[in-house]
């Protein structure tokens, strides 16, 4: 059946909520929805007061069986079912209406934090979401837009969500190396980064470009990501095309059977022109977005060999036998020798950080063996003409 505002207003009167004066402009944010062939759902604000009213014919009266029908649409709203004032009817919560028998529920006014309201209400996105999505400015409270979670909230505000469409970055490519069924391989240009950090992302990602690809992990940031360069690095990266061969992929890397290779070129000359770097890494804690050599770190082992020098820098190859974060980086500046246009750990510069990931040695899903290489780049060849 069809409900109308002042269908509402009739009813409130019924249970002695409306005063015989009320009027249809009092009613607000009126939703109307038919749970079932023969029972009609609605919500609506009387003088900013949340309410629910079912109009049903088979409930007789059982609150409970009504309650599920709100619990779908709306989950934890606390309240209570308006009794009929009617003391001769033989219903205790119903008032007749057109036929049918009309419930009124009234939702108790329980405030929580704009971020918990959310989650619990969408518990398909996690509250740490919610809160991004707030400080961005997507959520408004009773038409106020609002960026702090910490408001309080109850079931008589009006909130409304309002998430832009993504971004189509459908029209962006990155270079492919090799793709079969199982896999695909790109060279990563320096500034692209391989994932979003989080819910929000407003800028082309690998993850993005291999999402056309894969069926691993659609429903995340990181489809068909395995492992990750950095922003600033260049190079070879392999994505996986389905979950199977992720779970292969991974247990390479965390068994370190894929066998990387880096060229890099120092600010400096090393006295050692091949040696095994063998020092642990951990977080700096004076500047926790950054890494240094630490007794208490985790494990770090780098396998290095010069292949050239010139001008003072050095043309090096790098072979990481762990994968700790900013390793390269932080053994060579340990070294004296940090990477050329590493405005991290070595000198301010506006070169791209000479880091490349060259070469990408594993294990097919076939068993056989494969090696890709990402070219040289342009970059490198400048400062070592020589270089292959």
């Amino acid at each position: 059946m069809k409900l109308a505002t002042n269908d509402t207003i009739a009813i409130l009167q019924k249970f002695n909520v409306a005063d015989t004066d009320a009027r249809s402009r009092e009613i607000d944010q009126l939703k109307v929805s038919h749970p079932t062939d023969h029972t009609t759902l609605a919500s609506f604000r009387f003088h900013k007061q949340l309410y629910y009213l079912l109009v049903d014919i088979t409930a007789e009266d059982d609150t409970n069986y009504l309650k599920t029908y709100i619990d779908e649409i709306a989950p934890g709203n606390n309240g209570e079912f308006m009794t009929n004032p009617n003391e001769e009817s033989l219903a205790s919560f119903a008032v007749p209406f057109k036929g049918k028998e009309a419930y009124l529920f009234k939702v108790a006014a329980t405030k929580k934090r704009l971020d918990v309201y959310l989650s619990e209400l969408y518990p398909e996105t996690s509250r740490s979401t919610w809160q991004k999505y707030i400080k961005a400015g997507y959520v408004s409270v009773d038409e106020e837009g609002v960026t702090s979670s910490k408001q309080d909230v109850s079931g008589a505000n009006n909130v409304a969500v309002a998430i832009p469409d993504a971004t189509d970055y459908s029209n962006q490519d990155l270079p492919i190396v090799y793709i079969d069924d199982d896999i695909i391989v790109i060279n990563k240009p320096v500034g692209v980064l391989t994932h979003a950090k989080g819910a929000l992302s407003d800028e082309f990602t690998v993850a993005d470009f291999f999402k056309r690809y894969t069926t691993y992990g659609l429903e995340t940031n990181r489809p068909g990501i395995v492992h990750r360069l950095d922003r600033d690095t260049s190079g070879i990266m392999v994505g996986a095309r389905t979950p199977e061969v992720a779970t292969l992929l991974q247990k390479q890397f965390a068994d370190r059977k894929v066998k990387k290779t880096y060229l890099a070129i120092l600010e400096g000359i090393l006295k050692e022109k091949e040696a095994t770097i063998d020092l642990p890494i951990g977080r700096n804690p004076s500047l926790p977005s950054t890494f240094r050599v630490d007794p208490k770190g985790k494990s770090a082992i780098t396998r290095y060999r010069v292949l050239n020098e010139s001008n003072g820098k050095t043309l090096i190859q790098l072979m990481p036998q762990t994968g700790r974060t900013h390793q390269l980086r932080v053994h060579m500046n340990y070294l004296h020798a940090p990477i050329l246009g590493d405005r991290v750990y070595g000198k301010q510069s506006n070169r791209r950080l000479y880091l490349h990931a060259h070469q990408l040695e594993l294990t097919m899903p076939s068993g056989e063996r494969k090696v890709f290489l990402a070219p040289t780049p342009s970059s490198f060849k400048q400062l070592f003409p020589d270089v292959s």
